[in-house]
This record gives C-alpha cells, structure tokens and sequence, in this order.
C-alpha cells in the first residue's frame, strides 16, 4: 500500500488540515484491520507517524515570510516574528510548540490565547484518566474538544462513544447507557449493551450533561463512585473502565442553584475543568476556517474550491457567528453547494443578509477609523494588504502557474492555494493568454 507519493499532483482541494484528517482516519481504520498481517500493520501505522509529524513541522507563516522577505529585500522588510508584540509573539509560539509536540488536532485553530489554554489543559489531561468537563457556547468545538483528549491519550486505539443526553427519553435513559436484559421491558427482544458497556477501555463522550434528568445524574455519579454499572432487568454487576468526557453549553452553577444539577456530580465531573472561546473573540481564527471549510466542503461536493468575492470574504471576517464554528462550517457548505465558481453576498442565507442591509459590514475598502481599532488589528489589515500584494506580483510573474510559485517559494502548493484562496485570487486571472 502506499501511503504518500511527494512527487504525486495534490488535489487543490486539500488543506494540510483535511490531509491531517486523513491520516488519523487512516491510522485508526490500520489499527483494525483484520486482513493485514499485523507487521505490516505495524509499519503502515509508522509511516503515517512519521508523515504526520512532517506535516505538523512546516510552519505556514515562517514560509511565508521567507518568501515575502526574498520577494521584497529592496523595497520592504519582512515583520520577523521577533517584531511582533510580546503577546502575539507567545501565542505563536505557543501554537507552535504544540504542534511540535505532535498535538493532534482533526482541524485547524488560531492564536486565541484562551484557546491555547483550553488546547494546552487538554493536552495535559489528555494521558490521564481523569474526568474532563468541557463547557462553551453551542458550536464552539466541544464534541472536537472531547475527541481531542481521546486521540492525544493512552486510549486513542479503544472506543469513543458519544452520547446526546438531551436527546434520550427519560424513559430509555438507563437502558441506553447502561443496558439491559431481554424481557427487562416491552420491547426488550434480546440482551443489549449500553454506552458505558460498549466504551470499555475507551472514552464516552457525555454531550448536554446539563439536560441529563435527576434521576439520571443519581445513576450517573454511582458509576463515577464505583466503576460500575447494571443492566436493566439484571441484578449482575459489570465493572466499566471508560473515561468520561462531558460538555455542556449551560452554565451547571446556575442550575445547582435551582436545584436541576446536583453539586457532587458537577465536582466529581470537573476535576479538569475546560471552556472555549467563542469565534466572535477567536477573529485570527476566522480566515483559518473559512479555507479548511471551503477545501472540506469541495472534496465532500466533489468539486473545485469556490471563490470568495472581496465583499463576501469582508463580511465573513466581520460577522458574530452566533452559531459559532459551527455557523461557519455551514455557511461555507451553502456557498460550495449554490454558488458555482464564485460566492457572493447573494449567497448567503436570507436572515444573515439581512445583517448585510442593516450595514453589518462595511466596504471592504473603507478603513474604520484609526481610535476604533487596535494596534494589532491594523498590523493585521497592513499585513494582509502586503501578503495580497506579494501573491498578486508572484503569480503574474510565473503566468498564473501555481506549481511554478510554489517551487521559486520553497512553498507547500496547498498551503498557496490556501493564501490564494483567503484573498479571494483566482491564478487564472493571470495566465498570459
């Protein structure tokens, strides 16, 4: 089988992101396999140990730089990172380390300081079998965040259950988690394992522990006490060892105090104790999504990246997401899906153009005004200006032939198709005709 061809053509639809996707989906399916010896299994699983650590080492922006700084030695300088604010520079740094250290991660994340907290906890929690409580508004990530903490841990090769406990009937709510015996109920034909059963050795992700009723939450800090459970109709005791991620976008004090949570299950839960950000106060990120989305969303329709116009790819960088992530990722998929080649403002779903008519976001253009925005934000708009500049010039030197650029940039060709993609650059435009 081989794994990864260096002088093969890429798909410009692939981010280092998704093929990163790939590869843990890859590594995980070897990891079952059951028609391959398992030395070779074995070697499969190191080559792609070995691939994934290349990818995670290339640092987008300091190949970037490079290229900006040899593009530009007589006419600007390059901000070298040792440039940046001392708070920018250890975000960077930070995100970096990270990844250095191998950090799966199924996607991508900015430079959000309270981000790489949360990143850096569950880093940390990750090795240990302690439970973790992951709470944030809805669409944040913390579904991605529990599968984080499962691939980073000594259980990533066992399973990971998810579990919606706000969408279980209160009456079948025991019989899901925990089980039961043929007969236990109506209904019951045959013997049946619950969630915690089928998580043996693995971790179960609890989503919405904030919707789990009362009597649920008595079951449920009974396992956490005794590592054990029952089967509904059976008096057999089963030891479990799974490791229990819960998430929530209630805030769990509030509902102590009303009486719809209990106290002890909250402490027995949080020992790690993790929140994330939502995208309104994660803007770095935005960019980010928008290209792994747009590259995702492309392989899925089985088409060509779209292209976002200026005013389009404007409002995207300015909305509140409300939904957050989650909002983006879907926006993205309704652009790929309707728009063709290129997406506009049209686009868009009815009550978010809306917020285009009420002046949600203006001209791309038109600067606000110097005392309403930060220092770093406008480093940000002098820095994209520049790194649009530096592409435009690039491409029209080669003739629109991105593989060439590339080569003369000792650059990834995804990652400029990327850039291409974030500045709304079509490398057609500047083929010599």
């Amino acid at each position: 089988m081989k794994l990864y061809n260096p002088g093969g053509e890429r798909g410009s639809a692939m981010s280092y992101a998704a093929l990163l996707e790939k590869i843990e989906i890859m590594r995980s399916t070897l990891r079952w396999a059951s028609r391959i010896e398992r030395p070779e299994v074995e070697k499969l699983l190191r080559q792609a140990n070995t691939l994934r650590d290349e990818v995670m080492g290339l640092s987008h922006k300091e190949r970037f730089v490079q290229a900006l700084g040899a593009e530009t030695a007589g006419d600007r300088r390059a901000e070298t990172p040792a440039e940046l604010p001392p708070v920018e520079r250890a975000a960077g740094e930070r995100r970096q380390a990270l990844l250095a250290r191998s950090f799966v991660f199924e996607g991508t994340f900015g430079d959000n300081p309270k981000l790489l907290d949360a990143l850096e906890i569950a880093e940390k929690a990750a090795p240990t079998d302690l439970p973790v409580l992951v709470d944030g508004e809805s669409g944040t990530g913390k579904e991605l965040m529990a599968k984080v903490i499962h691939a980073n841990g000594a259980r990533a090769d066992k399973p990971y259950i998810s579990v919606n406990c706000g969408a279980i009937p209160d009456s079948l709510l025991e019989s899901e988690l925990f089980g039961h015996k043929k007969g236990a109920f109506t209904g019951a034909a045959n013997d049946r394992k619950g969630k915690f059963e089928s998580a043996h050795k693995g971790t179960i992700f609890l989503d919405e522990i904030g919707e789990l009723p009362l009597p649920g939450q008595v079951k449920l800090l009974r396992v956490l006490q005794s590592h054990e459970i029952q089967r509904v109709g059976s008096d057999e005791t089963i030891s479990v060892d799974a490791r229990i991620v819960a998430a929530t976008n209630k805030n769990l004090r509030r509902l102590i105090e009303q009486g719809t949570f209990r106290e002890d299950l909250f402490y027995r839960l949080s020992v790690i104790h993790v929140t994330l950000p939502p995208l309104r106060d994660r803007k770095d990120e935005i960019p980010l999504l928008v290209a792994y989305y747009g590259d995702e969303s492309a392989e899925a329709l089985k088409r060509r990246p779209v292209t976002l116009t200026p005013r389009l790819r404007a409002f995207l960088m300015a909305y509140s997401y409300p939904g957050n992530i989650r909002e983006l990722r879907n926006i993205m998929y309704r652009l790929s899906c309707l728009a063709g080649e290129t997406a506009d403002l049209s686009h868009l779903p009815e009550d978010i153009r809306q917020e285009v008519g009420a002046g949600a976001i203006a001209a791309p253009k038109a600067p606000a005004p110097a005392a309403e925005i930060t220092l770093a934000e406008a480093k940000r708009l002098a820095s994209d200006e520049a790194e649009r500049s530096c592409l435009e010039r690039g491409l029209q030197e080669v003739g629109g032939t991105v593989a060439e650029l590339a080569r003369r940039w000792d650059m990834n060709r995804s990652h400029l198709q990327i850039l291409l993609k974030k500045h709304g650059l079509h490398s057609k435009d500047f083929r010599k005709h």
